[in-house]
């Protein structure tokens, strides 16, 4: 079995710690449910099943029955208060605690550097910028950038894009970019982070509507739509992504940082078909 800082799903965890005491022995579900404590026999069964929620209270009690203790205790606990955070807010603090226990204890959180990449704007404009400005002091990477940004968090952000691993500095202290382009993957965490990136980038494009025309192109469609033909646009929207990221790779030289928003959000409630509109109730 793997250890335990190696998920990010304690269901799993739950599951795979089943599994391997199965293999060895006649361990039922039964006995798990009694040495946690549950009066049900299959309840962590149903948990590992996605049909019941493991509580934070009893998270503890469940560590306990597996041999848990002291960090790795506590790093169950607080992978069960991940999954059933309430809001971005509260998710982001218990990832947060997570890696932080993790580094206290040296180890690493998978998805780390992938949710800190998509919690700012910084990350990817400056993971665009920096190769192509051979020679450039902070100070004037942060003067090349149209959001306000100083020189401090510019030298700080390189330094996190060349321990992520997303640029490389070489020993003329250019940078170059690792990979052509990123993509979120699959890591559960990212996409709280990236909904940051996302509503930053929404208000820099509001900002950019005074831009000269010539400088940027905004235009939008409202449109009715059946669930179908929905997921038919997301789908094209998903192959227009593809083939704008294949033309910009097309180039090696860059002469100007853009960002591309693509967004399709429904602008009212689902409409009740059955529902007669018009007509008083009595």
């Amino acid at each position: 079995m793997k250890e335990i800082i190696e998920y990010t799903d304690y269901r799993k965890f739950i599951q795979d710690y089943y599994d391997e005491r199965k293999r060895s022995s006649a361990f039922t579900w039964r006995d798990f449910a009694r040495d946690a404590g549950f009066s049900s026999p299959i309840y962590l069964k149903y948990v590992c099943e996605g049909k019941k929620n493991l509580s934070v209270g009893a998270a503890g009690s469940v560590a306990a029955a597996m041999g848990l203790a002291g960090f790795e205790s506590t790093y169950f606990v607080l992978m069960v208060s991940y999954a059933h955070a309430k809001g971005d807010e509260a998710k982001r603090a218990a990832f947060e605690e997570r890696c932080a226990l993790a580094r206290a204890h040296k180890v690493r959180v998978l998805g780390k550097e992938e949710f800190d990449y998509f919690k700012s704007w910084k990350n990817p404009v400056l993971r665009e910028l920096a190769p192509h400005m051979p020679g450039a002091r902070p100070l004037e990477m942060a003067h090349a950038c149209k959001q306000k940004i100083s020189a401090a968090e510019v030298s700080e952000t390189l330094d996190f894009l060349v321990k992520a691993k997303l640029l490389k500095k070489d020993r003329s202290g250019n940078y170059r970019q690792t990979d052509n382009s990123i993509s979120m993957g699959s890591v559960d965490a990212v996409p709280v982070a990236a909904r940051d990136m996302q509503r930053q980038m929404g208000e820099f494009a509001v900002k950019a509507l005074d831009l000269p025309l010539s400088e940027r192109d905004m235009s939008g469609l409202t449109l009715g739509l059946t669930r179908r033909a929905y997921e038919r646009i997301r789908k094209e929207l998903a192959d227009c992504r593809r083939r704008i990221v294949a033309i910009a790779a097309e180039d090696d030289e860059t002469e100007q940082v853009y960002r591309l928003n693509l967004q399709l959000f429904p602008m009212t409630e689902k409409l009740d078909k059955e529902k007669k509109f018009g007509k008083e109730d009595k």
